[in-house]
């Protein structure tokens, strides 16, 4: 599929593109850029608001793309905090690994089982260390972190926002990074954010 062409299409269905200039860009190239679509197994099921990403995956599949999806069973320890007025109850290691064991069935009825890697972000997170934690931490500040819209309702309102739940954006990008994303796709919520992509290029909304 002609890169042009294909950028039309995503333009039809993005809510938002961060940036649009970067995106072209990286499909102009002609070459095969990785993907990243991720999902937090806090329930054993995908829900239905995902097949709308994952068609247009497919789409970026179909034009020779790598397809990455991403089990946040490490994130899911935490939860997103995504549209959440209190701070969720955690879910153990085994319940993430458990909860997201049905992913690859599901997400294989839309995409292509061959051309996508499937992975758990436990793989890279799981490995670092107290002070590889505090190096990403410095390269943040809280008043961006607070510009999710979740945290700043929350704090108006004087509802209590956990320290560890600041990390999950952090652990959102990191997860970009350490698979040398060239683009990511997510949802309105995640959509300003995403702190660690601001590095890597486009991240596309897709709800």
């Amino acid at each position: 599929m002609e890169s042009n062409h294909l950028f039309e299409k995503i333009k039809r269905v993005a809510t938002d593109i961060f940036s649009e200039e970067g995106l072209q860009k990286r499909l102009s190239t002609g070459k095969p850029l990785k993907i990243k679509f991720g999902a937090d197994p806090s329930r054993p099921d995908l829900h239905v608001g995902h097949s709308v990403p994952l068609r247009m995956l497919r789409k970026m599949q179909d034009a020779g793309h790598e397809i990455i999806f991403v089990i946040g069973d490490f994130t899911g320890m935490i939860g997103d905090p995504s549209g959440r007025s209190k701070t969720r109850l955690p879910l153990t290691f085994e319940e993430t690994r458990r909860n997201g064991q049905s992913y690859f069935e599901q997400v294989s009825k839309i995409l292509d089982p061959a051309k996508a890697r499937i992975t758990y972000n436990s793989e890279w997170l799981s490995k670092m260390d107290f002070a590889d934690v505090l190096k990403l931490a410095g390269k943040y500040t809280l008043a961006r972190i607070m510009e999710r819209d979740d945290f700043s309702n929350r704090y108006a309102t004087n509802q209590s926002i956990g320290l560890h739940e600041l990390f999950y954006p952090l652990m959102q990008g990191y997860d970009s990074i350490s698979l040398n994303a060239d683009i990511e796709v997510g949802g309105t919520d995640h959509g300003k954010c995403n702190l660690g992509f601001t590095v890597l290029g486009p991240f596309l909304v897709l709800d």
